[in-house]
């Protein structure tokens, strides 16, 4: 494919386009292992990059295995400089996105690139190009593929590895999409919290008065009617986050398939449904910090024909101290009644009893003054901050 067509006049300020780089779209088996591969060139030296096993970055673009790509539409492109790949780029048209937003909204995502704001012009070109054609107006991103997977660019809080199913990129990125027309759409925060901390003593005499006023019992998910309990975690997650900004209901297929991978990682202790009157109205979902033990693995099960990653991941599993509070989500009605605070303290001391010294609460957007609130309150510590860009088509 060729390089799309220089801007007119009135974007003067984008970086020119370079003349030997060549666009071409994913079509190839060799073409989508180049692209699945090219992040280990840009960060080879990077300590703090955890390697994606290649077995699950084969499963995620494949649209038998990924039930977003069954009413998604997908391209993946690759920047080439003679035979050497530089870059590589998603664009992505929701159907569900649009309509539920009543927008013309694309994404681009999965975005890798050098440091060339050529190159990284070519590439967000492109996907804009290839978006523009099926009549979308304006693009968001990096969304992989959605609000629902890895969303947003790391801006602040290089200095750490990222948690478990939360995005990671060198600093120089958001520098790249500005200079391509990419300005800031929405930050998303991420939240330090150590299991040494003592919440305020003040927070716990609320939550406890709550929970005796208003019959509140919170339980562990049941892993012998795990289907049946990710059925109720599933209405109150559409129901809880139908009005936050950049939010999509998952599909009937994509909730499954994403329970089905959190089974294998899940520590059920630590997924809490609560409930009023045997209703379950809220469930938080924390997680054992994976990255510590994927880090090991190097992103192969595999090597010489051995399974040497596969000891090393699960040698490494062992020792894993971090969690990562993924998700916390109370029914419409049930909100403003302390049923977070709840949450995060039951959260907090099984973490604790766990053996488990801390981890991560991620994301909350930052505009959400009450749900950042709650977490101060819990002595969290804001510790990263990742941002969605936006670009007019």
């Amino acid at each position: 494919m060729a390089l799309p067509a220089e801007q007119d006049a009135a974007s003067p300020a984008l970086p020119p386009m370079p003349v030997d780089v060549q666009i071409s779209p994913v079509r190839s088996a060799a073409d989508r292992m180049a692209f699945i591969r090219f992040p280990y060139s840009v960060y080879r030296n990077d300590p703090n990059w955890v390697p994606p096993l290649e077995m699950e970055r084969k499963d995620f673009l494949d649209p038998k295995k990924n039930p977003f790509l069954e009413y998604a539409d997908v391209e993946l492109f690759l920047a080439r400089r003679g035979n050497q790949v530089m870059g590589r780029i998603a664009a992505i048209k929701n159907p569900h996105h649009m309509e539920y937003h009543g927008t013309k909204e694309g994404f681009f995502g999965l975005f890798e690139c050098v440091n060339d704001a050529g190159v990284a012009r070519a590439l967000l070109d492109t996907a804009a190009n290839w978006l523009r054609e099926r009549g979308l107006d304006s693009m968001l991103g990096p969304a992989n593929f959605s609000s629902n997977q890895d969303w947003g660019l790391l801006v602040e809080g290089h200095e750490t590895p990222p948690a478990i199913m939360m995005p990671y990129n060198p600093p120089y990125y958001a520098a790249l999409l500005e200079a391509c027309g990419c300005a800031k759409a929405k930050d998303l925060w991420a939240w330090e919290l150590s299991s040494a901390a003592e919440p305020p003593e003040k927070v716990v005499r609320i939550a406890e008065k709550i929970r005796q006023r208003d019959g509140i019992t919170v339980r562990a998910i049941r892993m012998s009617d795990f289907a049946a309990e990710v059925s109720r975690v599933k209405a109150i997650y559409n129901a809880a986050w139908e009005k936050n900004w950049g939010f999509i209901p998952m599909t009937e297929k994509e909730f499954d398939h994403l329970a089905k991978d959190m089974k294998t990682v899940v520590r059920p202790e630590l997924v809490l449904i609560a409930e009023v009157k045997g209703e379950p109205v809220a469930f938080s979902m924390t997680l054992p910090d994976a990255n510590e033990a994927l880090k090991a693995a190097g992103g192969r099960l595999t090597q010489f024909g051995l399974p040497i990653g596969l000891v090393k991941l699960l040698l490494a599993s062992r020792k894993i101290r971090r969690l990562r509070l993924i998700t916390l989500g109370i029914k419409e009605g049930y909100r403003r009644r302390g049923l977070d605070a709840i949450l995060y303290l039951d959260t907090l001391r099984t973490a604790k009893q766990l053996g488990y010294t801390g981890g991560e609460i991620s994301w909350t957007l930052e505009d959400n003054t009450l749900v950042n609130r709650a977490i101060e309150s819990m002595g969290g510590r804001r510790s990263k901050t990742y941002r969605v860009f936006q670009r007019s088509l």
